[in-house]
């Protein structure tokens, strides 16, 4: 789909080349012939002429609506003084010029589609209910704690937490994938998702300024604004570049031919200057530089726009340019490589065995000892239990600060917790063989046995790792506040080069930069992290990844890559994603330096004509374009 604009140049370039045509065939001359190219040539390059003139006011002379206006200009003059009426080549480069923009322009408008379909996630309205009547207010109008009603086929216009009503959410715009998410009472919505069957109310979390959806549209706005070293270079040798071929064409133009009068006896007229002229002027139209200009900034903006379709933001070319030399990938363990909740795997007897009759006492006592405790591992055994916990039969409880609980429950005295609770009351636990966190239980003071709690591994981690090796990554790192067997065997399971343990922020952010320290300059580290507790770390990386980092404005502040969802995977498509688009850049760097310089070489020894100039710039420009595109397309990479 085209927008205006480009329908208009569209219109302009077929008229252009319908006159043309016909011009062809219609044996006029002298100033009719003049006049009616001069008709076509305001039809296709007027509005190259007003920008030169514009630039010209404005101090910016040298650019490359410059070049094709003295280039053209110089042309009809020529093609005037010759008195020849062959104005078609005048006419061919500002048409072909205008051709290699349309596609440029299209280009352009293909990556900004592709990164505005993420932005149809902004709700236009939300619903509130009053008196039994639903209302449509703007969703910067609700408050946090307000209730808000979600029908089928709407987008969740805020964070929130489900209070009724069950459903399936399409997340694509967010995260990338089809499949939808079953959502029912107390679970968290993200605001962007689209409610695909039943009747939602949910609790706000969030303003909308602050909400998911917000700050990713702010994210992706952002992100074009930020030039890659490859975009700063290009900009600034376009700076020094076009001037100096302006002086070039001009030193072409005056220089020879006065050698030549001077040394040689030609003539000291004008047809000593003509040849030269014109070899100038086919010197100034093979060195216009949009060829680089246009395509590597679009290269990156359709890098990004195609990555953002995959779930995974870019803050910036620069990011994408630093994240296709990524070496060293540093994980963090929970809620990145492992799913983030304990899950209860095994339970054991005082003597150390499995008995299946004691499974189901050990898990009542624990889980009513921790029905008041709001600690993940608490959550995760009364989850366990699975039943209402009725708390009349627990009293005199007593929490102990990093080691357990203490209670009575059905008067008889029970403790539950790690090691040094169990060595308090002078009770020595079992050792256990399976690595894990561990919750001994004892009963009267007599140990009763202990309960082996598991972060599980997500299932696409094992492989995500291997995909890491596969895309050129050297080394994988994992850094964890968890024991030492926990994460060696994690470790281990995904085939992770080194791992270091019990560590708080501060050493994981020590241990980062020891790593940084001990990479050469061009393999850069990045760092992947669940985006909660881990902004330092994620700042201090060459490349900080926020994993499954929706609705985390810490994520999304300090990361540098956004994985809308929590897929390792995404991690490997990342950096193939970033490195297709600078192989993409340097491709049209050398095709574009290549063939013009070849062609200046020729053209200033008058073997190329204007025709194979106008291949030079124009469609050298169009081949870059047509190949900057090739970014946008990741979803098999």
């Amino acid at each position: 789909m085209m927008n205006r604009k480009q329908c208009k140049m569209l219109t302009r370039i077929l008229i252009a080349v319908i006159m043309t045509a016909c011009l062809q065939f219609i044996d006029v001359g002298g100033w009719i012939r003049l006049s009616l190219y001069l008709m076509v040539y305001i039809i296709i390059g007027g509005d190259i002429l007003l920008k030169a003139w514009k630039g010209i006011v404005n101090g910016r002379v040298f650019d490359e609506n410059f070049l094709m206006a003295v280039a053209t200009v110089g042309a009809f003059a020529l093609a005037i003084y010759e008195k020849s009426g062959d104005y078609l080549e005048a006419i061919a480069v500002m048409l072909f010029y205008q051709i290699g923009e349309f596609f440029q322009s299209y280009a352009v408008g293909r990556s900004r589609r592709s990164i505005a379909a993420l932005m149809d996630i902004r709700p236009d309205y939300a619903n509130i209910e009053e008196d039994g009547i639903i209302v449509k207010i703007d969703p910067d109008d609700v408050e946090v704690g307000q209730v808000i009603v979600i029908q089928p086929g709407e987008k969740i216009p805020l964070d929130g937490i489900v209070i009724s009503g069950e459903s399936s959410l399409n997340m694509s715009a967010l995260t990338g994938e089809s499949l939808p998410r079953e959502v029912g009472r107390g679970d968290e919505v993200i605001s962007g998702s689209i409610n695909l069957t039943g009747l939602l109310k949910v609790r706000t979390t969030k303003k909308f300024e602050d909400s998911t959806v917000s700050k990713i549209l702010e994210l992706v706005e952002d992100s074009a604004s930020r030039k890659s070293k490859s975009e700063n270079f290009i900009a600034k040798f376009a700076r020094v570049y076009t001037p100096a071929v302006c002086y070039g064409a001009l030193a072409l133009a005056v220089l020879p031919p006065l050698f030549l009068m001077l040394f040689k006896g030609a003539p000291f007229d004008f047809s000593t200057f003509e040849t030269w002229i014109y070899r100038a002027l086919v010197f100034l139209v093979i060195s216009c530089p949009c060829a680089l200009v246009v395509s590597i900034p679009l290269s990156f903006f359709a890098g990004i726009g195609g990555a953002s379709r995959e779930g995974i933001l870019v803050k910036g070319a620069n990011i994408l340019e630093t994240l296709s030399k990524v070496k060293t990938v540093v994980f963090d363990k929970t809620g990145t490589l492992t799913k983030g909740v304990f899950e209860v795997n095994a339970f054991h007897d005082k003597e150390d065995k499995d008995l299946q009759e004691r499974k189901a006492r050990l898990l009542e006592y624990a889980a009513l000892a921790e029905s008041a405790s709001s600690h993940p591992i608490g959550k995760s055994l009364q989850r366990a239990y699975g039943r209402d916990i009725d708390r009349t039969r627990i009293t005199d409880l007593q929490e102990i600060s990093g080691e357990g609980i203490m209670s009575v429950i059905d008067g008889q005295t029970v403790a539950v917790g790690n090691g040094k609770l169990m060595r308090r009351l002078m009770i020595e636990p079992c050792h256990c063989h399976i690595a894990g966190t561990i919750v001994h239980i004892a009963v009267n003071n007599v140990y009763a046995g202990h309960i082996v709690l598991g972060d599980e591994v997500k299932l696409s981690s094992e492989e995500a790792v291997a995909d890491l090796y596969h895309s050129g990554v050297t080394m994988t790192v994992m850094l964890t506040g968890d024991r030492k067997d926990v994460a060696e065997q994690t470790a281990r399971k995904l085939g992770i080069g080194e791992v270091y343990s019990q560590l708080l922020p501060a050493d994981k952010v020590l241990r980062i930069e020891k790593i940084l320290e001990t990479s050469a300059d061009s393999a850069k580290v990045a760092f992947v992290g669940d985006g909660i507790n881990d902004a330092p770390v994620l700042s201090r990386a060459d490349i900080g990844m926020a994993m499954g980092a929706i609705g985390s404005d810490a994520a999304i502040e300090a990361a540098d890559v956004v994985l809308m969802d929590d897929d390792p995977r995404k991690i490997g498509k990342a950096i193939r994603i970033s490195r297709k688009c600078l192989r993409i850049v340097w491709e049209n760097i050398i095709m574009a330096l290549g063939i013009k310089g070849i062609c200046l070489i020729l053209g200033i020894f008058g073997i190329v004509n204007m025709w194979l100039a106008i291949f030079a710039d124009v469609g050298v420009m169009i081949l870059a374009v047509l190949n900057a595109i090739r970014a946008m397309y990741v979803r098999k990479i």
